[in-house]
């Protein structure tokens, strides 16, 4: 994507850092409990807290779940690595300092691939992914003139998978987002929640004349849904863009994206690593990683999104893009193989999945956890039109009693008598009449007016409730209006 200005041509320049909070009944480097919604400071130990002599101790669960997302992100897992404390200074953080990893992190240098309208996909390297501690939260609307402090996230175990400045639009932008929501998912190593928190997203965002040196790149801090991150660097790029035309000069800070009024605003100016003094936590060695561990971590993979999509394609003979669009949440995915499988139209079940339930599904706020049809159910939908009992325009119908009741399809066409009409005699019966009736109709027709002929099968198949055999009412009235 290229922004116009007033002096051209200008190219975007994106990297994201993604803070996945990894999913473990404990918390980084004490046992408190990581669960979302307690009470204020009811999840606190006094490691967490900092209080004085209180020694951290690594939680094996989050290293194994680095070491898994690593793996699912194609990067090198570092069987030696180091924590390092980050020091800076805010009320949510008691001790002063975050334990993070610096110059030796768990996971480096990996790669994923998006996917990209019209079913292109490009790669987008991974520079990094480290482990660290959260910190607590400030909540500023509970008192006029206090500020209140809640610490049950400090100390809750992070990943945060940074990507090299290969992004070059809002939209590839949002296409990583969900690439990592969806990978982080399937690996189970974090929920990817964004309204709870535990997926966020700090944007960086430079522009420059294409092809030319990178500009100075401004950071935009927690941006909580995919959304809000493409609307934040399209602001923000328009903004630098108009800066530099008007003579002035991009200042590298870290800045807030206001979603209420689609702005981004300065919050301070970016630190560089030498302002956090970072060295050795020397309370932590080293954490070294046996190789056969991580094979075995390897090993017990499950099948991830990009295989899951070559296999949909080569198996049940989709496009890249509905295969996409089905893998990119697991339950959908497994949802459409329990109805596609042993199939000899799936790609039927596909356009059913992603057209008829997804919309529906959509429009009553649900997921595919809640949807009031299951995959069998929908398979079973499926299987009376294939068999001919019913047709694929009263499917349809169907399928919305199916919504509103929750019962089999099965059930329905039996309870409202709408099985399709195969008798040939029946639907010839119909057609006949339909001729009788309209006999200027059948004269023009004739006369050199093909396209009538749809108008005289919607007229049968209104005349017959919408139950006759599609194919049959073609094949009779071809014969018929023949003469």
């Amino acid at each position: 994507m290229m922004i116009e200005g007033k002096t051209g041509s200008w190219e975007i320049v994106i990297g994201l850092e993604v803070h996945a909070q990894v999913v473990s009944q404990a918390k980084l480097f004490s046992g408190a409990s990581t669960a979302f919604g307690a009470e204020p400071n009811s999840q606190v130990s006094f490691v967490d807290a900092a209080f004085p002599g209180m020694l951290p101790v690594i939680n094996r669960v989050c290293v194994e779940q680095a070491v898994r997302t690593g793996l699912g992100l194609n990067a090198t897992i570092n069987e030696h690595s180091v924590f390092d404390r980050k020091n800076y200074f805010y009320p949510d953080l008691p001790a002063g300092y975050q334990i993070s990893q610096y110059k030796q992190p768990i996971v480096s240098e990996g790669w994923i691939d998006i996917d990209l309208p019209g079913g292109e996909t490009k790669r987008v390297g991974i520079e990094r992914l480290h482990l660290e501690q959260d910190a607590g939260k400030s909540i500023h609307d509970q008192h006029p003139q206090k500020t209140y402090i809640d610490l049950n996230r400090s100390g809750v175990a992070l990943m945060e998978i940074v990507s090299k400045p290969e992004m070059r639009s809002p939209e590839e932008a949002g296409a990583y987002m969900r690439k990592i929501r969806a990978l982080v998912r399937y690996l189970g190593t974090c929920d990817g929640n964004m309204e709870e928190g535990s997926l966020r997203c700090d944007a960086n965002v430079s522009v420059r004349k294409p092809g030319g040196e990178l500009g100075t790149r401004c950071e935009i801090k927690n941006v909580n849904s995919i959304r809000f991150v493409m609307q934040a660097i399209e602001y923000e790029a328009r903004r630098q863009v108009e800066v530099i035309e008007d003579g002035g000069a991009i200042r590298q800070e870290t800045r807030l994206f206001d979603s209420g009024k689609g702005v981004t605003r300065s919050m301070r100016s970016k630190e560089h690593a030498h302002d956090y003094r970072y060295f050795p936590d020397p309370d932590l060695l080293p954490l070294v990683l046996d190789p056969k561990w991580i094979a075995e971590i390897k090993a017990s993979l499950p099948e991830l999104p990009d295989a899951k999509k070559a296999r949909f394609v080569s198996d049940f003979k989709l496009t890249p893009y509905d295969a996409s669009v089905l893998v990119a949440e697991k339950e959908n995915a497994a949802f459409f193989e329990t109805v596609a499988t042993g199939r000899k139209d799936p790609k039927l079940a596909a356009n059913w999945v992603i057209v008829e339930l997804f919309g529906a599904l959509n429009r009553l706020g649900k997921d595919i956890a809640s949807s009031p049809i299951s995959a069998r159910q929908l398979a079973g939908l499926l299987d009376l039109m294939e068999n001919n009992t019913i047709s694929g325009r009263i499917a349809k119908d169907v399928f919305g009693f199916m919504i509103e009741t929750g019962k089999d399809a099965a059930t329905i066409v039996e309870e409202r008598g709408l099985k399709q009409v195969t008798d040939s005699g029946a639907i010839e019966t119909a057609i006949d009449k339909v001729i009788a009736d309209n006999a200027a109709k059948v004269a023009e027709y004739r006369g050199g007016k093909p396209a009538l002929f749809g108008w005289f099968v919607g007229q049968v198949m209104k005349a017959t409730g919408g139950k006759a055999n599609p194919a049959a009412v073609n094949d009779i009235l071809k014969k018929k209006l023949a003469g």
